[in-house]
């Protein structure tokens, strides 16, 4: 199984390398691997979500892009924990090595609360240690005909030794079927203190058949977030 995971992960590495020249083309998903959903947000980001014939019953693909193209590959198994995760700008893979409280969108959706612990480790060698919680807050919210569940959460991430590295904490939403989390809005701050808001909520929903399923560029407020990296940049 590790072989095949790394079969599809290569795969979409080469797309994510071929993206750029063909900017304008439709995303294709890795052979045996079927796109049921692509997600355009607000900041300019935007994902596919697959499923792969010979993954693990439950297991699901997502590929997260922005202005500039996919910057993000990850794998979750149907609780939804973090079984693969690929920074593409970095090259840095990440996988679970242990758990001393696992995730659990089934706990979750029939509890109203979820509290994890768990521990990743690179293929460079590093670990890293994640606490946090999940809550519904009893919220619904539709968009693009889609319904979606609201959530509040608290995540922090900690170097070997148990240093703070970053917290986030804010709202999320939910799909039930999907078994999904989407963003919406939240606060981010590292170990020094510096902020950083983000607004990522889901705008329009393509399921196949429909308008926008399978673009390969974000269309939500991206002219915004290239107006403040050129005010950032002096421009």
């Amino acid at each position: 199984m590790t072989r095949y995971i790394d079969r599809v992960a290569g795969a979409f590495l080469a797309i994510w390398i071929a993206l750029p020249a063909a900017s304008a083309s439709l995303f294709k998903a890795p052979e045996g691997c079927n796109v049921y959903v692509t997600v355009q947000m607000r900041s300019c980001q935007m994902s596919q979500h697959y499923r792969c014939k010979g993954d693990p019953e439950g297991h699901q693909w997502a590929l997260y892009s922005d202005g500039e193209g996919p910057y993000f590959l990850s794998q979750t198994d149907w609780e939804t924990r973090w079984v693969d995760s690929i920074d593409l700008f970095i090259g840095q893979r990440d996988r679970i090595i242990s758990e001393a409280d696992p995730a659990s969108f089934t706990t979750l959706t029939s509890g109203g609360r979820d509290d994890y612990d768990f521990k990743t480790e690179s293929d460079h060698g590093e670990i890293r240690r994640y606490v946090g919680n999940d809550r519904l807050t009893g919220e619904t919210v539709t968009i693009d005909g889609v319904r979606l569940e609201r959530t509040k959460f608290e995540l922090s991430a900690y170097a070997e030794d148990g240093t703070l590295i970053w917290q986030r904490k804010g709202q999320q939403l939910i799909h039930r079927d999907w078994r999904l989390f989407f963003g919406d809005q939240e606060v981010f701050q590292n170990s020094t203190g510096e902020r950083h808001d983000g607004i990522d909520t889901p705008v329009d929903f393509a399921t196949p058949d429909e308008p926008g399923y399978l673009a390969s560029k974000p269309k939500f407020d991206c002219d915004v977030v290239t107006a403040g990296v050129g005010q950032l940049n002096g421009g």
